[in-house]
């Protein structure tokens, strides 16, 4: 099995350094500066034990590789990038292979659905971070993070428990879940919050609560099956152990990275969105996740930092 992770930034570098670091077969696909540094310097992977430089050969576009039966491709960027990346998969007409998505939200299994048969879902619990080119960093030691891996949308065959198989053996922890569609909406409702932290520069508070509250209330409308709160924290008990990095905590989530990288576009849409959208659908009120959504949006078309806004604040607006 080789692993071709197309999107190597901060979750997908920390699992494609790990995962070449044990002995599996990896190939990036990344672009811009952070490609040139891999290629140029190697994969700079942090902890907090320490920094290992890790030689993985990298491309800038799938149309570069020799497809092989077999491969499986982990999905890694941010959402709105998801449909390109995977029109650019299809247009390579690689063997059949199965596509995991080790990505927020529920939109991309979906949109890999229109394009390939054998789609999986990660529900990924990893803290990292990527901000400079050619450097990825994992706060969690000695586990890396939780990536527990499923069938999209229910069923967990023999390619899911080889890739959770990998991934344990690569400093994680992982489950091949036939319900992994249930994980991957406990995870949205959490996910919710990071506009809070991107907007306000904290993750928590009532405008968080709020978020939640309303995700839970449009996921019931819509029938959808969640796992629940306390199942979260069964998984996720005595399993990571956050520390800072040389000195310094990490300073935010991945749609915090977003703004703080300001490439001009953030996952929200697709996060506090679903939402928004669900609500829609099914009459169930969203005005703080909409805020959230719009608010996001606007911080990064214009490439503000994070943290500029107060959590008061924005509770005015909806106050």
């Amino acid at each position: 099995m080789r692993f071709i992770v197309y999107g190597a930034g901060a979750i997908g570098g920390v699992i494609g350094a790990r995962l070449h670091q044990h002995g599996h077969e990896v190939v990036l696909i990344a672009r811009g500066d952070h490609l040139d540094a891999i290629r140029t310097r190697g994969l700079r992977i942090e902890s907090p034990r320490g920094a290992d430089v890790v030689v993985i050969p990298a491309v800038g576009h799938p149309s570069e590789l020799v497809w092989r039966a077999g491969d499986v491709v982990l999905l890694a960027m941010k959402t709105q990038h998801s449909a390109a990346a995977l029109d650019a998969l299809a247009a390579c007409d690689p063997p059949e292979c199965g596509i995991v998505c080790a990505q927020n939200g529920v939109e991309n299994e979906r949109l890999a659905l229109e394009r390939f048969s054998h789609v999986y879902g990660v529900a990924v619990m990893c803290p990292t971070l990527h901000l400079e080119p050619g450097v990825v960093q994992a706060y969690a030691d000695p586990i890396a993070g939780i990536l527990d891996v499923g069938r999209w949308p229910a069923g967990a065959d023999e390619c899911a428990r080889a890739v959770a198989a990998a991934f344990e053996r690569s400093t994680f922890v992982s489950e091949a879940r036939p319900d992994i569609a249930r994980w991957k909406y406990r995870k949205l409702i959490t996910n919710l919050g990071n506009a809070v932290q991107a907007l306000c520069g904290s993750g928590g508070g009532e405008l968080v609560r709020r978020a939640q509250a309303e995700g839970e209330d449009c996921l019931r409308a819509a029938g959808i099956a969640v796992a629940s709160e306390a199942e979260d924290r069964a998984r996720r008990d005595g399993i990571l152990r956050v520390q800072p990095i040389g000195g310094r905590q990490r300073p935010g989530g991945s749609t915090w990275q977003s703004l703080a990288r300001a490439g001009g576009s953030i996952e929200t849409d697709h996060l506090n969105g679903e939402i928004v959208r669900l609500g829609r659908l099914h009459g169930v009120p969203t005005p703080v996740n909409a805020l959230l959504q719009q608010l996001a949006r606007e911080a990064a078309r214009a490439r503000r930092p994070p943290g500029e806004l107060s959590e008061a604040e924005l509770l005015r607006r909806l106050d």
